[in-house]
């Protein structure tokens, strides 16, 4: 059986080159804004969501060409909600990935528009025939990644991520927020495989609950190295949160109870698998990756 680490490597690459498939060549007037989207989508990154799709797919022996445009359309989003949150009247953040942030190496105005064509290309590929030849398959992989990154989701997350700063949550509200923001697209990662592969609600609902806590440790994770991670290593500035006067699970709980949280979360998480026996083992591994990660 393939390792995890090989597993993601190859993910990875595979994601990559469907990528620059995908993403539009133009010769006219567009040609910065087309610049702009390939600066940010094609600039590395672990692929991991990518991957959940990838992993997803295969237990239900979807073929893998199917899931890896979903997994593109995915990365698309995730990308245009990176280019974004980094913008100055978001997170204002000048790095990502070890360069200069979309709005930094081109513009303000054109790292919107690039974020804004990137999400619509990737309900593009959703749509497509060539991605599913069910069309209510092709509705249902639209439809749930529009809840997971609308309002509902993704969104709505960061909004009351950015409201939060300089507020004291409880735990409670602090989760909801992380489930918004980092959790929806993970869940949605993870189902995708089950809507592509036409699965029975027990196997969805068992992807979604190991989704739902691998999204929170995934995030737990996340702001942990903003405490203790170098920017070399992560590629982007650290000690974000304390400056911005965010509110975490790391902030309310310590370093110590808050990984204590993650590695909690990573266990349960594992357990929703049990279902899928074998067949689901290097989406547990994809879990100890997640709370063992440096970057």
């Amino acid at each position: 059986m393939i390792s995890f680490a090989d597993f993601l490597e190859e993910t990875a690459q595979s994601t990559e080159e469907a990528l620059r498939k995908f993403l539009p060549s133009v010769d006219g007037n567009e040609v910065r804004l087309t610049d702009a989207m390939a600066y940010s989508a094609l600039s590395g990154g672990k692929r991991f969501r990518p991957f959940l799709v990838i992993a997803s797919a295969e237990l239900f022996e979807v073929e893998r060409e199917h899931a890896l445009r979903v997994a593109v359309a995915v990365e698309l989003i995730h990308t245009y909600s990176l280019i974004h949150d980094d913008l100055p009247s978001m997170d204002n953040d000048d790095f990502r990935r070890g360069k200069p942030s979309l709005h930094v190496a081109f513009d303000e105005a054109t790292a919107i528009l690039a974020g804004d064509a990137l999400q619509v290309k990737a309900f593009e590929i959703l749509s497509n025939i060539a991605t599913h030849s069910d069309p209510e398959v092709r509705c249902e992989l639209i439809a749930s990644l529009s809840l997971a990154c609308g309002y509902q989701g993704m969104v709505g997350g960061q909004m009351l991520d950015l409201e939060s700063e300089h507020e004291n949550l409880c735990e409670k509200e602090i989760t909801r927020l992380q489930h918004l923001k980092t959790c929806s697209l993970i869940s949605f990662s993870c189902e995708a495989g089950a809507i592509l592969g036409r699965a029975e609600k027990p196997f969805r609902d068992a992807l979604k609950s190991f989704a739902y806590d691998l999204g929170l440790a995934f995030q737990i994770i996340d702001d942990l190295l903003d405490v203790e991670g170098s920017q070399d290593a992560l590629g982007k500035p650290i000690h974000k949160d304390i400056k911005r006067g965010k509110a975490t699970l790391v902030s309310i709980l310590g370093p110590d109870q808050a990984r204590a949280k993650a590695q909690k979360l990573v266990r349960r998480a594992t357990t929703h698998l049990d279902p899928f026996d074998k067949k689901a083992d290097i989406m547990r591994a994809a879990a100890e990756f997640v709370i063992s990660r440096d970057r």
